[in-house]
């Protein structure tokens, strides 16, 4: 079997990631500008996450946490690997056709329980009507994981990485169409995303039938396959929607004050960049390679491939860490900062973007813990870790509103989001020195820091001195992107003096064909 190439993979799921993220950017520019903070993007926000949070159970999180390592196992070693995919997906499919059917009749109950602020106003029936248009997603999405954990485990990263990028490109077209054409943009929206869904789920099914798994619908049967698939899948479904389970109680706890769903949404959304381009691509690519060095009984490889991992996710999150504390208020003024979004606004999501900023190496770093995990069919453990990170969040969320009103959640998320890798940090050690960092991840992840510290006060002095000029029309793209350019060369110029970045070491890696990181 051709190995994973571990650093190419992380680029190639890491460029379709920014590029969809970049698109999300500009989706959720003209959302913010067409739209803007009030009872509509409330009301859209509530209704398009109920979507969201469940695929991330029934696709990228339970499903796949379980199907991959099976799958690959299968595939490695040649027992029928086509006849397990289609099981699979048979189960899969009518779960979660079930799963939409009583989500079209329930919705009203299911925007009461994760935004109960909204009852007895406007948003309430609007979430309900958004909800039953966008909630079909979950069927396509979930299908298109399935057919994404074949395409990876077989080394295959570009088609999968790419499918999210249609549901932005097509969200983008229909506003700016709705706005042409004079309808209402937030109809044009709604409608489009099911849409959308259709389209990434052929994209992944024709890519994995060519690869030869080719799967079509059928009845599901329970063989003893599928009840294993199930038994792991259960408990990380939970490990796996943490994040997005936080998310829902941030919403329920600040959906009775004004604007507030609309904040977070926006701020959360802003984080969610360099959380995707690095946190998802280390999670893609790392869970297959453990599971298949691990097999194989390749316990060096399995603990590099883990070091590195970690390596490349701080390179990239602990300097975007830095400029979310230093120039939060730039960042957001100059991105979303027009139309129907005013001054208010920016500053509440500036705040926000910077609590959420400060969680984001944690929220990385689950990514790359949780695959020691599923890699060996272990779905309890961080089952266990999540229910403690939840009901942290869930305490601090609800207590300290009254104290700090609608950004306790984003402080509550940050601190459950450290805790998380705190007990999956200290429970993976039980599994040996392949599940521990080695000397040079700790040596490079300190200078990692240091550079990214020295960058962030760079930024923030400049922003200080020069401030107005994010400010006017004329030129506040143009310093922004001044501003980005001057934080990459800082911080990639100390890295490389202070030992922080090899560039040699990529650049060796990617002609070796990106099997490591130096």
């Amino acid at each position: 079997m051709k190995p994973i190439k571990l650093l190419s993979g992380f680029l190639t799921v890491g460029f379709w990631t920014l590029a969809s993220r970049i698109l999300g950017f500009l989706r959720e520019i003209l959302i913010t500008a067409y739209i803007g903070p009030g009872p509509l993007m409330d009301a859209f926000v509530a209704a398009f996450r109920l979507p969201n949070m469940f695929r991330r159970f029934f696709a990228e999180g339970a499903f796949n946490a379980a199907f991959v390592p099976m799958f690959a196992k299968r595939l490695e070693s040649g027992e029928d690997p086509q006849g397990f995919a289609q099981e699979a997906f048979n189960l899969l499919a009518i779960t979660v056709l079930l799963l939409v059917g009583l989500g079209m009749v329930f919705m009203p109950a299911l925007v009461w329980a994760t935004a109960g602020g909204f009852v007895g106003d406007a948003r309430f029936d609007l979430a309900v009507g958004y909800g039953q248009i966008v909630f079909p997603y979950i069927l396509c999405m979930s299908l298109a994981a399935l057919f994404s954990g074949v395409l990876n485990a077989t080394g295959r990263f570009a088609a999968a990485a790419a499918a999210p990028v249609l549901l932005n490109i097509f969200a983008c077209a229909a506003m700016v169409a709705g706005a042409v054409l004079g309808g209402e943009v937030i109809s044009w929206l709604v409608w489009t995303i099911p849409v959308a869904g259709v389209a990434q789920l052929a994209l992944v099914w024709i890519a994995a039938s060519r690869t030869g798994i080719r799967l079509r619908p059928g009845l599901p049967r329970w063989t003893p396959q599928m009840k294993n698939l199930v038994r792991v899948a259960l408990p990380a479904a939970l490990a796996m929607g943490v994040t997005q389970i936080n998310l829902v109680v941030g919403q329920q706890v600040a959906s009775d004050i004004e604007n507030a769903v609309s904040w977070l949404f926006v701020a959360d959304r802003l984080y969610q960049l360099p959380l995707g381009v690095v946190g998802i691509a280390i999670g893609i690519v790392l869970l297959p390679d453990l599971s298949r060095r691990l097999r194989a009984g390749d316990d060096a490889g399995a603990r590099d491939a883990f070091s590195r991992a970690g390596e490349f996710s701080l390179l990239l999150t602990l300097p975007s860490t830095a400029a979310f504390l230093a120039v939060p208020l730039v960042l957001v003024s100059v991105l979303y900062e027009r139309g129907a979004t005013g001054a208010d606004d920016v500053a509440a999501i500036a705040l926000a973007v910077a609590i959420y900023g400060a969680g984001l190496p944690a929220f990385v770093l689950q990514k790359v813990l949780q695959p020691l995990f599923f890699a060996r069919e272990d779905t309890r453990s961080p089952f266990r870790y999540a229910v403690v990170a939840m009901v942290i969040n869930a305490v601090l969320a609800f207590g300290l509103k009254p104290y700090l009103g609608w950004i306790a959640p984003a402080i509550a998320a940050t601190v459950a989001g450290w805790t998380m890798v705190a007990c999956l940090w200290l429970g993976a050690r039980r599994m040996g020195e392949v599940a521990r960092f080695d000397q040079r991840f700790y040596d490079r992840s300190l200078r990692i820091l240091t550079a990214s510290a020295i960058m962030g006060a760079v930024l923030f002095g400049v922003v200080q001195q020069f401030g107005w000029l994010f400010y006017l029309p004329s030129w506040r793209y143009l310093a922004l992107l001044g501003l980005i350019v001057l934080g990459a060369v800082v911080y990639f110029g100390v890295g490389q003096i202070i030992g922080a970045v090899r560039l040699a070491d990529l650049r060796r890696s990617v002609r070796r064909g990106g099997a490591g990181m130096g």
